[in-house]
C-alpha cells in the first residue's frame, strides 16, 4: 500500500452540529456533475461541480436518513426519519419557489452551509404531499425500477416490505403492499410497544442481483445495488433465486444479523403455501451492528478478457469486525463457499468497494484502505493459503492520511490503478480523494525477503505500541475503579449522616475544653474528637474540619468576628475508630477572650483529589460515531461538606475557680492570666502597707461590682433538671447544672455549693449566687417558689459574657420543656404591664443618655455615664420570673 498518493481537494463544507456528524446519517451521492449531500438534518444540498457552487437546497419535513437517486427520471427518493419516504421531482422542484422566496430562506437558514464568497442559492420546502410511503417505522429502503423495498422496526421483529413505485407526479399513492416477511431477531427491540426506539446505528438495506438479470437502470455511485459473479450469488441466495433470476435484497441488521429474501419469491408470498418466514435465510451473524454491505472483484482478469462481475461478498460491522464470502472449490473439487473473518481496527464510520479488490473504510483517526484480491501477483509468487483465488489470511489497514469522513461513495476509477473517491468528513467538508498507485506497488503481496523482514519489524513496532496503549488502558482502568470505590463509600456515608439528623449520629463529633500552661501563659484548649460509629471507612479524599468562630469585639467594626479553619487529613478513619485533636482558644496576647466561641466540625471530601485523576483526558481517541458528549467535569465546589457539629464555648465553662482546688491537686502551674504591668506594679506597692494587692483588688476598691439577676420559677427548674441527688437544695442542683461543662463540676458537686467564687480568662473575679427565694406580687393565687442567679464582677465585660451564657443555658432550657410543662400559674396581668412600661421607660432613657454622651462636654459625660451605668444595671436586675 505504500503506493498510494492521496490528493485532497475540498469542495464545499456544511454545518454540522457541535462535535462534529455522527456516522450512520449522512449520505453522498453523483450523477454527473451534481452531488447530492445529506448531512442527517432535515437538508439536502445540491452541489455543481462544474460551477463549484451550492446550486440548491431542500428541506425536508424530517431529518434525512437515506437519498436514493433514479437518474433517468431525474426522480430523487429520500428517506426522513418518523415520516416516511418522499418522492422529488429536480425538474419541478426547481420551479415551484420563485426566487425572491428563496433568497430570504437561505439568507436565514443556510449562509453557513456554503463556503465563504458564494452567491445565496434557493431554499426549496418540499411539500408534504410528496410523501410517497408514509411509515413512522422506516429505517432504509431500497429501489428496484419500479419497486419500492422497505425495511420497517416493528416492536419485536424487523419487517421486510415490498410496494409499487409511482411515476414522479402521479397524484395516487402506490398501489398498494406487494409482500411482506418478518425477519428474526436475537433480542427484542428497543422501545415500547408499537413505537419502537429509533436505532442509533441504521440497519443496511441493499440488493444483489444475477449476471443477466434486468436491473435497475441508471444505478448511480453510492446506491444500494451490484451484480454478482453467478457461481457465488447460486452458492449464496439458492438455485430457486438463479433459475428465476430475480434480485435477493440483503439486510444487514444493528444486531449483526446479515438476512436475505429473495425478490420474487416475496412478490408471490401471498400465494405461496408455508410459513412466509422460511424466505427468509440468515447468511451470517457478525455480532456487531452491520454498517456496510458490498462487493468486489478480488481475481484478476487476463488482457483480452472484458470486466465481468464481482466475486467477492464484503460486510463490515461497527467495531471492525470483516466478513468476505466468494466461491472456491473445496478438496472433493464441488464448489462451496470460502468464508473467512478478519479483525480491522475500529469503530468503522463508512465503507466503499473499488476495483483490485481494495475496501476502503473509514475509522475516527482516519481513512484506511484494505486489499481482499491476490490474484494480481504473479503466477510464480508463494500463495500461503494453498491456491490461486483463496481469499488472504491476513488484512493490513494502510492508512490514506486523509482525516475520518462519515460517508464514502467511489466516483470513478482508471485501468491503471487510480481512483478518485467522494467522501463527507466528521467535520461537514465535502471532498474528493484521489489515489494513484504505482506500479511496483500494484502487487503487495509479493513474498519476498526485504518487504517479508520490513513486515515484520512493523508487526513488532505494532505489538509495541499495542502493549503500550494496554498498559496505558489498564492504568486508567484502575484509576476510575478506584475512584468508583471511593465514591461509593462517600456516598454511603453521605447517606449515613444525612439519614440521623435527630438521635445520635453514626459519625459523631464531641468537643471538651480545658486550661492548660503552654510557654508560661494559661491557654484555653478545645479538644475535638471525631468517633466512627458506622460500618463504613473514611479513606482517601475525607479532611476533617474545624472552624473557631469567635464573637466581634465592641470596637470591630466587622459585626462577623473572626473565623479560623483547621482542616485535618483523615487518612483512615475504620468502623470503631476516632481521631482527636487539640486546638488553642485562647486569650490573645492582648490577654482578652472574645467569648462566645464557636466550634464547628464537619467532614469535607475532595472530589478533585478523588475523581481528578480517573477523569484526566488520555490519549486514546474517542469514537467519532457516536452521539454523545464527554463526561462532565468536576462542578465548581470541587466536593461535599458533611456537618457534624456545633459547640459553643461561653464564660461558664472557661471559668476557673483556685480557691476549690484542693492542695494534693492543686498544679503550681495553674496560674491566674499574666495581668497588667501597670496593676502589677500598683499591687506590689500598696502590698507592704497592708492592703489588698493584686489587680482584682484594685478594680474592687476604684469600681464598684456590676450585678446581674435572673429569677426562674422553682417548679420548671425541678422539672427540667430532674429528681436529681437526694439531700440536694435546688439552688446547689442549679448551680451544678450550670457548670455542667466545666472542669470543677466534680468539687461543687462533692461540697454542694450554691455559691461559687471563679476567675475569669481576663483575671477578674466572678461571683455565682444561686439562692432560693419568694415571690409575692406577681401570681393572683399566692407566693411563687423560685430560685434567683445573681452574677457579680468588677468587669462589666465580664459581667455581660457570664449573664449571656446563663441566659442562653434557660433559654434552650424553655424551649426544651415548654411542651412538658404543665399549665402555668395565673399571673397579675397588671403588674406584669406595669413591669413591662417601667422597662420601656429604661430603654427610651439608655437611648437619650447614649445620645447626650456625643454632644456633652467632658465634665457632663462623666455624669451621663454614671447615669447611663445604673440604668444598665436596672435591666440587668429585671422584677420578670421565668415559669
Amino acid at each position: 500500500m505504500a503506493g498510494f498518493a492521496p490528493r485532497v481537494e475540498y469542495l464545499a463544507g456544511f454545518r454540522c452540529p457541535l462535535g462534529g456528524l455522527a456516522a450512520g446519517k449522512p449520505r453522498v451521492l453523483c450523477h454527473g456533475a451534481e452531488i447530492f449531500v445529506s448531512t442527517g438534518s432535515e437538508l439536502v444540498y445540491v452541489y455543481g461541480q462544474e460551477g463549484r457552487l451550492l446550486t440548491a437546497v431542500y428541506r425536508f419535513p424530517g431529518r434525512v436518513w437515506r437519498l436514493e437517486l433514479s437518474a433517468p427520471r431525474r426522480v430523487l427518493y429520500v428517506l426522513c426519519a418518523q415520516k416516511g419516504v418522499y418522492c422529488v421531482s429536480l425538474d419541478q422542484a426547481s420551479r415551484s419557489v420563485s426566487q425572491g422566496d428563496a433568497d430570504d430562506r437561505d439568507k436565514n437558514d443556510d449562509s453557513e452551509g456554503s463556503e465563504e464568497g458564494e452567491p445565496p442559492c434557493p431554499v426549496i420546502p418540499v411539500d408534504p404531499d410528496a410523501c410517497i410511503l408514509p411509515d413512522a417505522t422506516l429505517c432504509a429502503f431500497t429501489v428496484l425500477d419500479d419497486m419500492l423495498v422497505t425495511l420497517a422496526q416493528g416492536p419485536a421483529q424487523w419487517k421486510v416490505q415490498l410496494f409499487g413505485c409511482p411515476c414522479p407526479g402521479e397524484d395516487a399513492r402506490p398501489p398498494g403492499q406487494i409482500g411482506e416477511v418478518e425477519l428474526s431477531t436475537c433480542s427484542p427491540l428497543a422501545g415500547s410497544l408499537g413505537e419502537p426506539a429509533a436505532p442509533h446505528l441504521l440497519p443496511v438495506l441493499c440488493y444483489a442481483s444475477p449476471p443477466g438479470c434486468r436491473g435497475p437502470h441508471g444505478r448511480t455511485p453510492g446506491s444500494g445495488g451490484f451484480t454478482l459473479e453467478r457461481a457465488l450469488f447460486g452458492l449464496l441466495f439458492g438455485v430457486d433465486a438463479s433459475l428465476l433470476e430475480s434480485p435477493a435484497i440483503l439486510c444487514g441488521l444493528p444486531d449483526g444479523q446479515l438476512c436475505c429474501v429473495v425478490l420474487k419469491t416475496l412478490v408471490t408470498s401471498r400465494l405461496a403455501p408455508g410459513d412466509p418466514k422460511s424466505l427468509v435465510k440468515i447468511l451470517h451473524h457478525l455480532e456487531e451492528p452491520v454498517v456496510f454491505i458490498g462487493a468486489l472483484r478480488t481475481e484478476s482478469l487476463a488482457e483480452d478478457m472484458e470486466d465481468t462481475h464481482p466475486d467477492c461478498l464484503v460486510a463490515l460491522g461497527h467495531r471492525g469486525r470483516v466478513l468476505a464470502v466468494k466461491a472456491s472449490w473445496d478438496e472433493a473439487g464441488d464448489l462451496a463457499p470460502e468464508l473467512r473473518e478478519y479483525r480491522l481496527p475500529g469503530p468503522v464510520l463508512c465503507a466503499a468497494c473499488g476495483r483490485g479488490g481494495r475496501v476502503y473504510h473509514s475509522t475516527p483517526s482516519g481513512l484506511c484502505v484494505v486489499d481482499l484480491a491476490w490474484g494480481g501477483a504473479p503466477q510464480d509468487s508463494v500463495q500461503p493459503d494453498g491456491g490461486p483465488g483463496s481469499l488472504p489470511s491476513l488484512l493490513c489497514p494502510a492508512g490514506l492520511g486523509v482525516c475520518a469522513v462519515v460517508t464514502l461513495s467511489v466516483l470513478s476509477e482508471a485501468p491503471e490503478g487510480g481512483t478518485r473517491l467522494l467522501a463527507l468528513s466528521a467535520r461537514g467538508r465535502l471532498m474528493t480523494c484521489s489515489l494513484d498507485l504505482s506500479s511496483e506497488a500494484s502487487c503487495p503481496t509479493r513474498v519476498t525477503v526485504a518487504n517479508t523482514g520490513q513486515k515484520i519489524k512493523e508487526l513488532l513496532s505494532g505489538i509495541g505500541t499495542v502493549s503500550e496503549r494496554v498498559s496505558s488502558l489498564k492504568k486508567a482502568v484502575d484509576q476510575r475503579n478506584k475512584a468508583l470505590v471511593c465514591l461509593n463509600e462517600a456516598m454511603n456515608v453521605s447517606c449515613v449522616l444525612l439519614a440521623s439528623r435527630e438521635g445520635p449520629r453514626p459519625i459523631s463529633c464531641t468537643t471538651t475544653t480545658a486550661w492548660s500552661r503552654v510557654q508560661l501563659r494559661d491557654v484555653l484548649m478545645a479538644t475535638c474528637r471525631v468517633q466512627n460509629g458506622s460500618g463504613f471507612s473514611l479513606g482517601q479524599g475525607w479532611t476533617w474540619c474545624v472552624q473557631v468562630l469567635t464573637s466581634p469585639r465592641a470596637s470591630d467594626p466587622d459585626p462577623a468576628g473572626s473565623a479560623t479553619t483547621y482542616t485535618i487529613p483523615v487518612d483512615q478513619l475504620g468502623p470503631g475508630d476516632q481521631r482527636e485533636v487539640t486546638l488553642p482558644l485562647g486569650p490573645s496576647d492582648d490577654g482578652t477572650l472574645d467569648l462566645p466561641v464557636t466550634v464547628v466540625c464537619a467532614l469535607h471530601y475532595s472530589l478533585r483529589e478523588v475523581v481528578g485523576g480517573a477523569l484526566a483526558p488520555t490519549d486514546l481517541s474517542e469514537d467519532a460515531s457516536l452521539d454523545g458528549c464527554p463526561p462532565d467535569m468536576l462542578p465548581e465546589q470541587e466536593g461535599i461538606c458533611l456537618p457534624l457539629s456545633e459547640h459553643t464555648v461561653d464564660m461558664l465553662q472557661c471559668l476557673r475557680f483556685p480557691g476549690l482546688a484542693t492542695p494534693p491537686t492543686q498544679a503550681p502551674s495553674l496560674l491566674g492570666p499574666a495581668g497588667d504591668p501597670v496593676d502589677t506594679f500598683l499591687g506590689t506597692r500598696l502590698g507592704p502597707r497592708g492592703e489588698p494587692a493584686g489587680p482584682t483588688s484594685l478594680r474592687a476598691k476604684f469600681l464598684p461590682p456590676s450585678v446581674a439577676t435572673i429569677k426562674v420559677s422553682a417548679a420548671l427548674l425541678r422539672a427540667a433538671l430532674g429528681d436529681g441527688q437526694p439531700g440536694v437544695s435546688l439552688g446547689c442542683a442549679a448551680l451544678q447544672w450550670l457548670l455542667a461543662e466545666n472542669s470543677a463540676l466534680d468539687v461543687v458537686r462533692a461540697r454542694l455549693l450554691s455559691f461559687v467564687q471563679g476567675v475569669a480568662p481576663d483575671g477578674t473575679d466572678l461571683h455565682l449566687v444561686i439562692r432560693e427565694v419568694t415571690v409575692t406580687h406577681l401570681s393572683a393565687a399566692g407566693p411563687l417558689q423560685a430560685v434567683e442567679i445573681q452574677v457579680e464582677s468588677p468587669s462589666l465585660a465580664t459581667l455581660c459574657q457570664a449573664h449571656h451564657a446563663v441566659v442562653g443555658r434557660l433559654q434552650r432550657m424553655v424551649v426544651k420543656h415548654a411542651a412538658q410543662s404543665s399549665r402555668p400559674p395565673d399571673l397579675r396581668v397588671q403588674c406584669l404591664h406595669q413591669i413591662q412600661l417601667n422597662h420601656e421607660m429604661l430603654l427610651r432613657e439608655v437611648q437619650t443618655l447614649r445620645d447626650r454622651l456625643s454632644t456633652d462636654d467632658e465634665a457632663s459625660s462623666r455624669a451621663t455615664g454614671e447615669r447611663l451605668l445604673q440604668v444598665y444595671r436596672q435591666l440587668r436586675s429585671p422584677s420578670l420570673l421565668l415559669v
